[in-house]
């Protein structure tokens, strides 16, 4: 029952006041108000750093995932004989179902495809639906569709369950580093996302030994299953824990308050509000009228996530600062992505590497965490603004691009080597930089779905493309030394993009309000009111 005397809200002197009083002149919107002060107030337990190590724990189990598949004893490889009547044992996946190399592609594909689809969803869902339970919903789907995989009876089933692992893993992508970014200290900020963003490297490096001990002393299907054991107790984190809230949405707890003062309240509100109260219905009346009211609100709700979508688009692609950062990430990707899939192959033919894995595996591995976690100290060093992060990111991808590029025209094996790896040293650097900008240049509830953006444009025009586009030139040209070089200039014009962005007029939006028609809390009485 609503409070309506003021005198009765007033504590014992030992007491802290527990309940609010409105005022005669006190609205709706002000009473959310105040609730939302009060939960501000009202913390969850985990602390910020124990959110980054958490997070970081979980980013390091995706990419992980990532990094078993890929590897000998998950993959593995189908029977073959050679002239002399030897025969190597079917293994892995393509072993057990009989793939072809393309079909095996598919499953890198497929997950693609649940990954880049979901993303914008999710983000978009957030608006009407608390960000961290979304996380929790997400890495339920990613649990389940992990068990799949080591329950695969047929290729088809396991193509689907690597879909729905992208579709897991969507919701932390594009929700993760906005709470990480909420939640760090001021002076901390790029330094915390160095952090998240160094399990990428590690991730995929530990997947491979992971995926490569437990395929080959056990199955293929047990590195899947141990990967669902580890990430099930986060899942269910995401549900059992108070959920925290993400700067610029909502609270859940805030919409029932204001839905219950709607019900109750005949002098402000809805048409439903007043019907309630005329002729003094019967209490069962009213409880049946609120529980209707919910179900519209809460269909109302998924409506306008949707509808909501496209004019959040159009608020990003106007927005040059996010416009120009990703293009140059587009760029950036591009050349990363054709390094980790032919780069092996090229130093192998360019320099007849003997363990070309080994070597460009440990390069890649030790440049990607000292280089992703020195951006995030350094910006913070230089102080975190929008225009030192372009510094930064265009510094940085143009004196790698240049050790790369010297790199490959050098005969010398260990020349190669110390160049490439100081190169990939400072490219790595971008990572905590290119992400600070995706979430600082835009308002605080369009920073889910800049990150979902983001991912989406330098997959679908980045890494996915550009290893068979390299494939192809080396068709042409028929020289890796050459094609390395074309390659790596792309580099340039990634760092020549990013350059433009120091120019631009950019505004750190982090503690911009919200305004308008995006008010939060007008958003949240909006959807209460069919």
């Amino acid at each position: 029952m609503m409070v309506t005397k003021e005198e009765d809200c007033l504590p014992p002197a030992t007491e802290t006041p527990r309940c609010y009083s409105p005022s005669s002149s006190t609205t709706p919107l002000a009473e959310l108000e105040t609730v939302r002060s009060i939960e501000i107030v009202e913390s969850s337990f985990l602390s910020p750093v124990w959110l980054l190590v958490i997070f970081c724990i979980i980013n390091l189990l995706n990419y992980m995932d990532r990094g078993a598949i890929a590897s000998n004893g998950v993959n593995g490889s189908t029977r073959s004989c050679i002239d002399k009547g030897k025969c190597t044992l079917a293994t892995g996946i393509q072993g057990h179902f009989n793939l072809s190399n393309f079909e095996d592609g598919v499953l890198s594909s497929s997950f693609m495809v649940g990954l880049l689809i979901a993303s914008p969803i999710f983000a978009s869902l957030a608006k009407s639906f608390n960000p961290f339970r979304l996380i929790g919903v997400g890495l339920t789907v990613w649990t389940i569709a992990v068990l799949g995989c080591g329950s695969s009876f047929a290729f088809w089933f396991i193509v689907l369950c690597r879909m729905f692992v992208g579709v897991g893993e969507a919701s932390f992508i594009s929700l993760a580093a906005p709470f990480i970014d909420d939640n760090a200290p001021q002076k901390q900020k790029a330094a915390w996302l160095g952090l998240f963003y160094m399990c990428i490297p590690s991730g995929v490096a530990l997947g491979y030994v992971y995926g490569g001990y437990v395929g080959k002393h056990f199955s293929w299907r047990y590195a899947f299953w141990g990967e669902a054991v580890l990430m099930a107790p986060f899942a269910v984190l995401g549900f059992l824990m108070k959920p925290l809230q993400l700067k610029g949405f909502p609270s859940s707890d805030s919409i029932k308050t204001v839905r219950s003062i709607e019900v109750m309240t005949p002098s402000v509100g809805s048409e439903t509000s007043k019907s309630l109260q005329v002729g003094n219905e019967i209490e069962h009346d009213q409880f049946e009228v609120s529980i209707e009211t919910s179900k519209s609100s809460y269909a109302n709700a998924v409506l306008k996530s949707f509808t909501g979508f496209a004019k959040d688009m159009k608020v990003l692609y106007k927005e040059k600062v996010f416009v120009v950062n990703v293009l140059g990430y587009v760029s950036y990707n591009f050349v990363i992505g054709a390094y980790s899939y032919w780069g092996p192959k090229a130093g192998y033919n360019i320099y007849k590497m003997k363990n070309a894995d080994m070597i460009f595996g440990a390069v890649t591995i030790i440049c990607g965490i000292v280089g992703t976690l020195s951006g995030g100290f350094l910006l913070d060093r230089v102080t975190a603004t929008i225009p030192n992060a372009f510094k930064l990111l265009s510094g940085a991808t143009f004196l790698g691009a240049v050790f790369c590029f010297t790199a490959f025209t050098l005969k010398s094996l260990y020349g190669f080597i110390a160049l490439f790896a100081l190169g990939e040293l400072l490219v790595f650097a971008t990572q905590a930089p290119v992400n600070y900008v995706c979430l600082h240049c835009v308002k605080p509830s369009l920073r889910p779905l800049s990150m979902a953006i983001s991912t989406v444009a330098i997959h679908i025009f980045g890494d996915v493309p550009s290893s068979p586009l390299v494939g192809i030139v080396q068709d042409h040209i028929n020289s890796w030394r050459k094609t390395a070089l074309i390659l790596t200039s792309i580099l340039f014009l990634a760092a020549a993009i990013w350059f433009i962005g120091i120019f631009i007029n950019s505004v750190d939006r982090f503690n911009q309000e919200e305004t308008g028609s995006e008010n939060p809390r007008r958003q949240e009485l909006s959807i209460l009111t069919p």
